[in-house]
């Protein structure tokens, strides 16, 4: 069935439930009308401003764009545990580098402007519009169940902050909080809308919308485009033991492809009589193997080798003084026996270690550390992160474990956050600065340097949302 006929399937579907949920409101009252009852649904909206700057190594290009966004949602009023929702966006290019044009001496692209737009509409200053979503959703008793297009928040599918517009999924989505202490998660998703995109895409169709790397060998990855597959499963189960102590086991499975498997334990021990002062300590592991042939079998066509396996150990040790202030180390260690991979397209690395703008997905043989100190002002709405860390990787040379050809670097994030209040009431701004800076050996080679190390990374984000 093709994307077209099965969004206007849905749509009917969505405007039947609808039509039907809400005149049954109406009979049901007298005084009402189709019209009263849909105006106790609730609308939303949004204007999203993000202006970002690469400052790259001397002689390298430089980038700059500035976009917009704007959007507008309405979910209906629930009728006997249903609602439908539907919302949509469009984006601007305001102004900005030509993001078509590759680095003269590397023939390398430009990696962050182009992510605010559509990959497939580069240097388009047209308005660009984008369905978002588009649901039906039931509720009881701590059960919700969500069909249709969606926002999803997991370890390995979740919206990433970083661009224009988040990273939307498509499925069937179910969520059961089972008492004080279970909260069990399952879907089956078959379409996602990458963030710097404005179309839906198949699961394996949107694998590659952003740059694929190099094959283990060190050809040119072209799994892009020839990766079959009709979607992917998870189940979450989460538990808390007492107070201090929760646990979650998670595991995705992307059908023909491979299998991701974490589990996640959180401590919160208090130090002082009023709970206030608390030690923080977690620790997570995952484990990742391919499935039948990755995704093709042709090897130069596939995403995972078929015997590509992959541990992931990462801890967190810190304090944190409520919602005041936190100092947080992390460590992370990626085992050689493999790449760990995960589509960028799909959202951002889970581990304890992650700051924003860098991952380290598509790399094996990792050690990462980092430092992460938090101060929130809660009188002010002033919030401010820094954070510090050092991720020694394989070397660029080392393909089979190099994915991206990324050297071992040190990484510098400096994020102001600023809460309006009273009349401003929902507009936030954000002011990142990001440096990246080389640790390991690049061979004189400037494409292991452009958009990856000595430079620095300006964001300046306003969200209003009302």
């Amino acid at each position: 069935m093709s994307n077209f006929l099965r969004n206007a399937l849905f749509g009917l579907l969505i405007f039947g439930s609808t039509f039907q949920a809400v005149a049954n409101t109406a009979m049901a009252r007298d005084s009402s009308t189709l019209a009263d009852t849909l105006k106790k649904g609730k609308v939303t909206g949004f204007a999203r401003y993000f202006f970002s700057a690469t400052d790259n190594a001397d002689q390298l290009s430089d980038y700059h764009a500035h976009g917009l966004a704007l959007g507008v949602g309405y979910e209906t009023p629930v009728f006997r545990g249903f609602k439908a929702g539907l919302s949509g966006s469009f984006t601007y290019n305001l102004e900005s580098s030509d993001l078509t044009r590759l680095d003269p001496s590397t023939g390398q692209p430009n990696r962050y402007e182009i992510g605010l737009f559509d990959s497939d509409n580069l240097g388009s200053h047209r308005t660009l519009s984008r369905l978002e979503k588009m649901f039906i959703q039931y509720n009881h008793k701590g059960l919700r169940i969500t069909f249709g297009k969606q926002l999803l928040k997991t370890p390995f599918l979740n919206p990433q902050d970083g661009r224009l517009r988040p990273t939307l999924v498509e499925g069937v989505t179910g969520e059961w909080i089972a008492g004080k202490n279970w909260t069990l998660q399952g879907a089956w998703i078959y379409g996602i809308s990458p963030r710097g995109n404005t179309a839906w895409f198949g699961l394996g169709e949107s694998m590659g919308k952003f740059p694929q790397g190099v094959n283990p060998d060190g050809t040119k990855s072209g799994y892009a485009g020839n990766l079959k597959n009709d979607g992917l499963a998870f189940l979450s189960v989460e538990r808390k033991l007492g107070k201090r102590i929760s646990v979650q086991l998670f595991d995705q499975y992307v059908l023909g492809m491979f299998n991701t498997a974490l589990g996640q334990l959180n401590t919160a021990f208090p130090l002082n009589s009023k709970g206030s002062l608390k030690l923080i300590a977690a620790g997570q592991f995952i484990a990742q193997q391919a499935v039948e042939d990755g995704g093709n079998a042709i090897v130069s066509k596939t995403y995972m080798l078929k015997n590509n396996r992959a541990s992931v150990y990462s801890f967190r040790l810190g304090l944190a003084h409520g919602d005041s202030w936190s100092v947080l180390l992390n460590y992370t260690r990626i085992s050689d026996q493999g790449r760990y991979l995960m589509p960028r397209e799909w959202g951002r690395d889970p581990m304890f270690t992650f700051m924003p703008r860098e991952r380290n997905e598509g790399y094996g043989d990792v050690r990462a550390m980092n430092l992460m100190l938090s101060k929130s002002f809660a009188k002010t709405g002033l919030k401010i992160d820094l954070g510090y860390g050092q991720y020694l990787l394989p070397d660029v040379t080392n393909t089979a474990l190099n994915k991206y050809g990324m050297p071992s670097y040190q990484q510098l994030n400096f994020d102001v956050r600023y809460a309006f209040r009273k009349y401003l009431k929902g507009l936030e701004a954000q002011l990142l600065f990001v440096y990246k800076g080389k640790l390991g050996e690049t061979y004189g080679n400037n494409k292991f340097i452009l958009n990856k190390v000595n430079m620095c990374l300006f964001n300046g984000v306003l969200n209003y949302n009302f």
